[in-house]
């Protein structure tokens, strides 16, 4: 197998048959640049390099001529052609053991991108964060979260709510597409792409939900798991741990203890994934910065304290560190970006 990390084909697949059935692309185009042929992304247990795959999504936009493709892709529900993960998730009991496997089999999706869950007093953040910034596609991430809430409104409840969307990369151009379909504040360059829903909708059981559907798909999805390249794990687990320890940095022997090993194993296997503890910790806590601080929510004494630091002036000190502007100039100039352009004067 190839030690680039891989998409499942049936994303793929969709992108392929919109581009071929419109007349944008011929097989053969497509061919080419994915580097397979088209008919083997049939195959439930097909892959498709990342690099491939996002190649794919940028030619499109190209043909196409619509920046906004991967929102509109992302609008359509077509259960013929949802891979096999939704089909898990939308048999699930709740929301929450949803949530569970979603996050659990997000790998069998696209082993570039990382998923984050974390509670925020009454809320539920998700973030899908992408260590490898040139594996970011922006079409892609549009479609992956234009999918994720279509479908939920579509399998669960026409009216389930978002609360916050956030988004690394700038304002694409088509921020009304974006405010339409999520329905919530929107905010762009905030440094990592998460949203944000309440909390109470956990408990919800799924209207639509087949327990034996879930049970007769979960072993074959289980053995695909398995077949995947082992991923630097033990970074990942670190993140997540710090991120759950929020206000409150653990230090290395809390965390080695959590992952059941001693503070030299932990330092060796992190070592040797290129990476250190104090790195790891320095960078969640930069990545929340920003995204506290673009979306506004929280005052700037408050973010202080949600990240951990004791006073207004040492978050100040690190923020301005690590951006090298101050946190109130940072989210004055993100107000200004997010702010609607003017109405054009009457002729």
């Amino acid at each position: 197998m190839t030690d680039s990390p891989t998409v499942s084909a049936s994303g793929t697949l969709a992108l392929a048959h919109y581009l071929i059935s419109r007349g944008l692309a011929t097989q053969d185009q497509v061919d080419g640049i994915l580097g397979i042929c088209a008919d083997e992304l049939e195959d439930p247990d097909c892959r498709v390099a990342v690099s491939n795959h996002n190649k794919l999504w940028q030619e499109a936009l190209l043909l196409t001529g619509d920046p906004a493709l991967g929102l509109r892709l992302g609008e359509i529900v077509d259960p013929d052609r949802m891979g096999l993960m939704s089909h898990i998730v939308f048999n699930s009991d709740t929301i929450e053991h949803a949530l569970a496997e979603y996050m659990r089999l997000h790998r069998l999706v696209n082993e570039a991108v990382h998923l984050y869950q974390s509670r925020e007093g009454d809320r539920i953040r998700i973030t899908w964060h992408v260590p490898d910034p040139m594996l970011y596609c922006v079409p892609d991430m549009d479609r992956t979260l234009c999918a994720a809430v279509t479908r939920a409104r579509h399998f669960i409840h026409p009216r389930l709510g978002i609360e916050q969307l956030s988004l690394a990369h700038e304002d694409p151009g088509y921020r009304a597409h974006y405010e339409r379909i999520f329905q919530c504040p929107v905010t762009f360059g905030a440094g990592e792409t998460s949203l944000c829903f309440p909390a109470r909708y956990l408990d919800s059981p799924l209207p639509h939900r087949n327990p034996y559907v879930h049970s007769a798909l979960i072993t074959h999805v289980n053995r695909l798991l398995h077949q995947l390249r082992p991923r630097k794990t033990v970074s990942e687990r670190v993140r997540r741990i710090i991120q759950k320890h929020l206000p409150r940095t653990p230090d290395v022997d809390r965390v080695a203890s959590a992952m059941h090993m001693s503070r030299q194993t932990l330092y060796r296997k992190l070592k040797k994934e290129e990476e250190s503890f104090q790195n790891l910790a320095e960078t969640v806590r930069r990545e929340r910065a920003l995204q506290y601080v673009a979306e506004g929510e929280y005052g700037l004494t408050e973010v202080a304290f949600l990240l951990g630091f004791s006073e207004l002036s040492a978050f100040s000190r690190a923020f301005k560190r690590w951006t090298g502007e101050s946190p109130g100039h940072y989210r004055a100039r993100h107000r200004e970006a997010q702010a609607p352009a003017p109405e054009p004067p009457p002729q």
